[in-house]
């Protein structure tokens, strides 16, 4: 589940990297940085094809499960597995931009056991989690992950995959939509990626992106720091991609529908924790959260809480945990929060990579309107972005098998030319 919005990226690094460095020199005696550990990775395991025929076929029915689509829909769609994958857990230094302190962060290197010393590498941004560890460099917890596996590092792909700041081994809090350091975690992953497959003697082939939900924001707002520093990607594409989530927290408060997931509130809970460590918005979620609800988000955010446990002690609407006047503020985008927000958009330049963009016209989370809108802008500009429907009744979880099916032969194309 997922977003992005408008504050002039370039000018907000600019001013947060002046910002540290001004304090900095304002120090009559210099401190030196706490020393960071390099890239370091482990290997966990290797996924045989027994291993990965079941997670198309057994695992692939129970992520569904609760889908308006089933197994029986997309049965026979995926390619067959035909390699092994040995599977990386990395841990790689990084930074956070927001608050400009160093950190460690971890991901998953998924290499193809096929004895071919180059091949592609597609990037994969996962969707929003509600286990701090069910994460791309912990496999085994993470179903989407494994899907993704299955299909495109089966088949050749190198699959890396960050877990971003505050997951898997991370000990900073949860940067939950956080641009930044979503940004930041996702090309500190790429190098240290680089570090893992020289060591293997693999060379780095074609890159590309995929991701669903928060991801699909996380595949728009990297894809576009990617272009920005001239690093190119051959394609990319998102599954219900949250790429406007201040659009999206408006309609979820303002026009709730009876399909909406129940699962909401708890992606606005920790959003606007998130949103209150990192951009130093102080004591902000007591002014927006319910009083008698507070408690039960701060320890969803801070992981002592489980999902279902916050959605009985809490509501299943959006508008219910938050404060009126709190609401109100998001009609004009007038206060804090909201301008941050929109500053963490993640469509809204001219996208130079051929970009596609799927989406379920049932998703309980991601409108249609939404869902569509980054493509049509796209296109509005010219560039080369498709928005490619996965069926009327697909709803999240459908769209996302949907685009793995989709967007793998589509990114085999680029590597016949």
């Amino acid at each position: 589940m997922k977003t992005n919005k408008n504050f002039s990226s370039h000018l907000l690094a600019i001013v947060l990297f002046a910002g540290f460095l001004f304090l900095l020199s304002g120090c009559k005696k210099e401190e030196p940085a706490p020393a960071q550990p390099g890239v370091t990775w482990q290997y966990i395991e290797t996924y045989d094809l027994p291993k990965l025929n079941h997670i198309l076929n057994a695992e692939l029915e129970e992520f569904l499960a609760t889908s308006t689509m089933h197994l029986a829909d997309f049965e026979g769609q995926f390619a067959v597995p035909a390699y092994p994958v040995k599977l990386y857990r990395v841990t790689y230094p990084t930074v956070v931009p927001e608050l400009g302190i160093p950190t460690v962060a971890s991901g998953l290197v998924a290499i193809p056991d096929n004895g071919l010393d180059s091949m592609p590498v597609v990037s994969y941004q996962h969707g929003t989690l509600a286990v701090k560890t069910a994460c791309p460099s912990y496999p085994d917890s993470s179903l989407e992950t494994r899907l993704m596996l299955a299909q495109f590092a089966s088949q050749g792909y190198i699959v890396i995959a960050a877990d971003f700041i505050g997951l898997g081994v991370s000990d900073q809090p949860h940067a939950d939509f956080v641009r930044l350091s979503t940004e930041q975690a996702c090309i500190d992953m790429l190098n240290a990626a680089d570090k893992i497959l020289k060591d293997q003697k693999i060379r780095k082939g074609p890159l590309f992106l995929h991701g669903w939900s928060q991801g699909g924001w996380a595949t728009m707002t990297f894809l576009r720091k990617l272009e920005d520093m001239n690093i190119r990607v051959t394609a990319a594409s998102t599954a219900c991609a949250a790429a406007d989530f201040l659009a999206l927290m408006d309609r979820w408060i303002n026009n709730p529908q009876p399909g909406d997931s129940p699962a909401l509130p708890a992606v606005v809970a920790n959003c606007l924790f998130a949103y209150a460590y990192y951009n130093g918005l102080t004591s902000f979620p007591s002014s927006a959260i319910r009083p008698e609800y507070l408690q039960a988000s701060k320890d969803l955010f801070e992981w002592k809480m489980d999902l279902g446990t916050f959605l009985s002690q809490t509501t299943i609407h959006v508008r219910d945990l938050l404060q009126p006047d709190f609401m109100l503020t998001g009609n004009t985008a007038s206060a804090p929060f909201w301008q941050i927000l929109d500053q963490a958009q993640a469509y809204r330049w001219r996208c130079q990579t051929p970009l596609r963009m799927y989406y379920g016209e049932a998703d309980d989370i991601i409108p249609l309107y939404l869902s569509t809108l980054p493509a049509a802008y796209q296109n509005q500009l010219g560039s080369n972005t498709i928005a490619i429907s996965a069926g009327a009744i697909a709803d999240h979880r459908a769209g996302y098998v949907y685009s793995l099916i989709h967007a793998k032969p589509w990114f085999n194309e680029f590597l016949k030319k």
